[in-house]
Order: structure tokens, then sequence, then C-alpha cells
């Protein structure tokens, strides 16, 4: 390995352990969302640091061939110790302040989306909603009093021949009526029961 090579391989790595100590940092940060949950903190931990190694070898494999030795190691603890001592705490400043902006847009995104689209989506879909239940209530008050005036000739001619019928048939009749609302009224109780109990 050249002596340039050796050189860039060092840059690269104090930068690379910068960076490290920077994602860290952010990763910190973000972990309060899941720390609650001990099984995706885990899932978490592993899968960022496999990423960031897998990250430094790929960079240092590109550079020099992927050659590990002491001094690229160090180099990158080097860079990681000049973040914490320089630019740990102006970073996490700087994190903090872009996260405010960020959630401060996603309001302001949240609130124009809810004032130009979904209240008025939520205000036409009550709109509609109370105009068919009027059509349905106009429809069914029409229907109705059409089926009254059809209906109301033939119950009084039913009636009247009723009351020319003999007393034994008014009777007849009277008990069969009785019997079938009773039949009637004992279905709808068992209907009611049956669906009680799938509940």
């Amino acid at each position: 390995m050249s002596l340039s090579t050796q050189f860039l391989t060092m840059i690269t790595m104090i930068a690379g352990g910068f960076y490290l100590g920077l994602i860290q940092d952010t990763f910190r940060r973000f972990s309060a969302y899941w720390k609650d949950r001990r099984i995706m903190t885990y899932l978490m931990e592993v899968c960022f640091w496999l990423t960031q190694t897998m990250l430094l070898f790929y960079i240092l494999f590109r550079i020099n061939g992927g050659e590990l030795r002491f001094y690229i190691i160090a180099a990158c603890l080097l860079g990681f110790t000049f973040y914490q001592a320089v630019a740990a705490n102006i970073y996490k400043k700087l994190l903090e302040y872009l996260i405010h902006i960020a959630a401060n847009i996603y309001r302001f995104i949240e609130n124009v989306v809810q004032a130009l689209i979904i209240s008025p989506i939520k205000w036409v879909v009550k709109l509609v909603y109370a105009i068919v239940l009027w059509l349905i209530k106009i429809i069914g008050t029409i229907l109705l009093f059409i089926l009254t005036v059809i209906i109301t000739p033939f119950k009084w001619f039913f009636q009247l021949i009723y009351r020319l019928l003999p007393e034994k048939i008014q009777l007849y009749i009277f008990k069969v009526a009785g019997f079938y609302s009773t039949m009637k009224n004992i279905c709808i109780k068992v209907m009611k029961y049956v669906k009680f109990k799938r509940r």
C-alpha cells in the first residue's frame, strides 16, 4: 500500500469516526421512541451497528482494498474522539433545532390538509347523508300517503262486509286474527332472542 493510499485511508477513517459519532447521537436521539419495547430496541441496535460497520468497511474497501490495520482503527477512534470533544454539543443543539423545524412543517402541512381536504370532504359527506335521509323521509311519506289512499277504500269495504256477517263468523274471524297476531309476536321475540345469543 503506497504512502498516498495510507494517508487517504487515515483521513477517510478519521472522517468515518467523526461520522460514526454524529450518526450515533442521531440514533440515540430517536431511540427514545422505541425504548419501551425491548425487542424493538435490540433489533434497532443490531441493525444500526451492522449497517454502520458495513458502511465503514465498504468505504475502506474502496480506498485500500479492505486492508484493516491498527492505525486505521486508531484513526477511526481519533475521529470519534474529535467529534465528542469538539462537535457533539453543537450537533445535538443543531439536531434539536432541525427536529423542531421539521415538526412545525409537519404540523403546518397536517393543518393545511385538514382544512383544505379532510374537513371539506367530511362536510360534503355529512351534507349528502342529510340530503339522502331527507329524500328517503319525503319518499317514505309520499308512499305511505299513496298506500293509505289505496288501502282505505278496501278497509272500509271489508269493515262493512264484516259488520254484515253473522256473529259466529265475526267471532271466528276475530279469533283467527288474534291467533295470527300472537304467532307474529312470538316469532319476533324468538328472532330477537336468537340475535342476542349470536352476539
